[in-house]
């Protein structure tokens, strides 16, 4: 893994800063809501406690460790869901569930095509609002609006939604800029090679393989600053070359102190990296707990 410049993990936060521009494309639409089960279940996902002694710290590779940023305690979560749900019409997308999200943690939503993940995502990230219950990020509520909330949140979900005539550099610095971002020539050449999208830098989008455009979509987020990483399917389209450079990505995440949620079809990633698993199954929970708990029930 390429080291970062500077010394530094993630980009800082201009001082002062609490919201930014939008600078993405609009988000798609929710999937096709799926026929609701007749059983309703809910969870709360409370794993906000420390790393049990003996955890792993970062590698060589991660960089040394920086100076945590304001709000970003790892004795507080910092995302709480509490019993939300999604609704329409008479359809039930997602049953109440409920979670506690800390810094440096990392929980992955486990579940097919059609079992809510992505609508469990959006509802986090304030992209969709709850039909019931409430999603807080450091205590404050989530919604679209919220640019002081949004500026902390790094969210990939839409991997076609690039600007097709911006070349990969050219995406990466515009995003940088948005946010302030300090040395952004520094971060954006250190994201390339992080990604390995060195040699496509001057590539227009529709260039790109569909594992490149994943992994633009990835890079974009590493070169903003950000307490929360929200990942939908990243592993998708990726060779078995860029799965393990994801799993050291989402490790150095946490190892930072960001908290890490993401969906995922691949049960084998989220065992690798997730502190906590959530299994949906039509849009309700099947399984719910510590990982070594879940894969034990998963074997």
């Amino acid at each position: 893994m390429a080291k970062r410049p500077q010394q530094r993990r993630r980009p800082p936060r201009p001082a002062g800063a609490t919201a930014v521009a939008r600078v993405a494309p609009p988000a798609t639409a929710p999937d096709e809501p799926q026929r609701p089960r007749d059983t309703d279940t809910s969870t709360d996902a409370d794993f906000d406690a420390p790393e049990p002694a003996g955890t792993p710290g970062p590698t060589a590779t991660s960089g040394p460790a920086t100076t945590p940023r304001p709000g970003a305690s790892k004795s507080k979560p910092l995302l709480v869901a509490d019993r939300i749900s999604r609704t329409y019409g008479d359809r039930t997308v997602l049953a109440p569930v409920s979670f506690r999200l800390a810094p440096g943690r990392c929980l992955a939503v486990v579940g097919v095509n059609g079992s809510g993940k992505t609508t469990l995502l959006r509802l986090a990230t304030g992209r969709d609002t709850p039909t019931t219950g409430s999603v807080t990020f450091a205590g404050e509520p989530v919604a679209e609006e919220r640019l002081d909330v949004r500026a902390r949140m790094a969210v990939v979900m839409d991997t076609g939604s690039h600007y097709p005539d911006l070349t990969v550099r050219e995406h990466l610095q515009f995003v940088a800029a948005a946010h302030g971002v300090p040395d952004a020539a520094g971060w954006v050449q250190w994201a390339l090679t992080d990604r390995a999208l060195t040699s496509s830098a001057d590539d227009l989008p529709s260039a790109l393989s569909s594992g490149q455009r994943q992994a633009l979509s990835l890079a974009s987020a590493l070169v903003r600053p950000r307490d929360l990483l929200v990942l939908d399917e990243p592993e998708q389209r990726l060779d078995p070359g860029a799965r393990a450079r994801l799993v050291d990505r989402i490790a150095a995440e946490k190892a930072d102190g960001t908290a890490v949620l993401f969906a995922t079809h691949d049960q084998d990633l989220a065992l690798a990296v997730a502190d906590r698993i959530l299994v949906l199954q039509d849009g309700r929970v099947l399984h719910d707990g510590r990982t070594v708990d879940v894969a034990r029930d998963l074997a």
